[in-house]
């Protein structure tokens, strides 16, 4: 079979599909850096991604990906020798208290696997624990990309109401923002971190951080911070350089204003209500494959699951075979099982994920599932019957 025809369906969490807009934004001539008509688009981005971080607090943009905006939030409120607190449901937890560790930071760690949300009450009942306010911060994952499980974000800062603990309450949001519902100001978040390749449906290469009116208090109590990573200077610049920390990222720039022109017209609001429906439709066919067969679903409650991102295992030696055949001969792409070994299965080559993020509609999905159904036929995979009618009747529903 050949797949030559048609354009390919890169279906992985992450970089997500670009619309057309945004690449027609990007496809023009280097502009003028120190004034003029980037300067004011500049100046207009800003609210705008405020508004799908729901939130009053300022911003600042990295030419980072993800994981520079993990270290920029971090640089700014976490000196050497400070404790943070995270609780872990997946690969990226794990990541982003690595790099606490790496700025000198001590981390506690409370694990909770990697099929399940975290208990607030066992965060709860660490931070009642620290009677001489050693934790800093709390570093909550809301979307593990890895494992495919949304953690609610709210119920930590109620935890910490609770207790009446100082931390700051930091969330990941790089998987989830403008995909999953995500309330900063209303979840009484102090810093949240996104990046630009996922529900913002720009390239990779844009980090962003949002800060509240604490958290801002606490980087101005801090001794020192690296020039590239400080935020104040991005927050309130003199020049415009200082929002970039030096040139500005003019194409990426380019392809967030349009692709928050998209998210405006359509309201964010909207947006998680689709991605809603989306997701609910692969959720369906997942399950009905998993009636005949191997196929299961990482996360067993609903409620606990991403509407971005779905973390599936199918086992040895189905799952290598099944993203190979449908890259080969579908011309789709399906995400790896990153981060999620297993005895018998060390490189965890028997998960594979499903992104739907972004720039995503039924016929998509409806096609992303039946490229999955053909390769099930062609490699006689098991699994049950009804998928795509499934997955269609949650589509029509309004």
């Amino acid at each position: 079979m050949s797949d030559a025809g048609g354009r390919g369906y890169l279906a992985i969490p992450g970089p997500s599909v670009m619309p057309e807009e945004v690449l027609r934004a990007m496809h023009r001539a280097a502009p003028n850096i120190y004034e003029g008509a980037l300067v004011e688009m500049t100046a207009s981005i800003l609210p705008d991604l405020q508004y799908v971080a729901r939130t009053c607090g300022k911003v600042g943009i990295y030419i980072a990906n993800g994981h520079g905006a993990w270290e920029a939030s971090l640089a700014n409120v976490i000196a050497p020798g400070d404790t943070v607190l995270v609780p872990a449901t997946g690969r990226f937890a794990h990541g982003w208290a690595e790099m606490a560790q790496g700025l000198g930071a001590e981390v506690e760690l409370i694990e909770f696997g990697r099929s399940a949300a975290f208990d607030a009450g066992r965060v709860e009942d660490a931070l009642r624990a620290d009677k001489e306010g050693r934790i800093k911060a709390v570093l909550a994952t809301h979307v593990d990309t890895s494992t495919s499980i949304v953690n609610d974000i709210a119920s930590l800062r109620a935890a910490m109401d609770a207790v009446g603990h100082p931390a700051l309450l930091m969330a990941d949001c790089i998987a989830s923002m403008g995909c999953d519902r995500f309330e900063m100001d209303e979840w009484g978040v102090d810093v949240a971190v996104a990046a630009s390749q996922k529900g913002l449906m720009v390239p990779p290469g844009l980090g962003f951080v949002f800060a509240s009116e604490k958290a801002e208090e606490v980087r101005r109590g801090m001794e020192r911070v690296s020039r590239y990573w400080d935020w104040q200077p991005r927050f309130d610049p003199e020049f415009y350089y200082q929002h970039f920390g030096g040139t500005a990222p003019t194409h990426h720039l380019y392809g967030l204003r349009a692709s928050l022109d998209m998210i405006r017209a359509e309201g964010i609001e909207s947006i998680w209500d689709r991605h809603e429906r989306l997701a609910r439709a692969i959720w369906a066919a997942c399950a009905a494959w998993g009636q005949g067969g191997p196929l299961t679903m990482n996360v067993e409650d609903p409620a606990h699951r991403s509407r971005a991102v779905t973390a599936l295992r199918i086992g040895l030696p189905h799952g290598p075979r099944l993203r190979r055949w449908v890259e080969e001969n579908a011309g789709l792409t399906l995400g790896i099982g990153l981060g999620m070994s297993e005895k018998g299965d060390p490189s965890g080559g028997g998960f594979f994920r499903l992104g739907h993020m972004g720039h995503v509609n039924p016929q998509m999905i409806m096609g992303l599932l039946g490229g999955i159904e053909t390769a099930f036929a062609a490699l006689d995979i098991p699994h049950g019957r009804g998928a795509l009618e499934a997955a269609a009747r949650e589509l029509a529903a309004v």
